[in-house]
């Protein structure tokens, strides 16, 4: 698929009525609004190593033990 991603958007804002053409314009101008949140990785590197072996290999043990496990009771 080589179309590209404002070609797809296009192609569908074509088949759409115009009510819905104006929520997907209102979410585009929001999203170019919006700021973005976070961390760059590089200044995270810095706490790599930082948790003791021991430690993660305890928690992907709790995580192997409890997350794989389905509780059809919960809901």
């Amino acid at each position: 698929m080589n179309t590209s991603i404002s070609d797809q958007i296009i192609e569908q804002l074509k088949i759409m009525p115009q009510d819905l053409q104006y929520q997907v314009l209102e979410f585009a101008r929001n999203l170019t609004k919006s700021k973005i949140k976070g961390v760059p990785g590089k200044e995270l590197l810095r706490f790599a190593g930082s948790i003791p072996k021991e430690d993660l290999q305890l928690m992907s043990e709790a995580i192997e033990q409890d997350c794989e496990k389905v509780d059809f009771d919960e809901w």
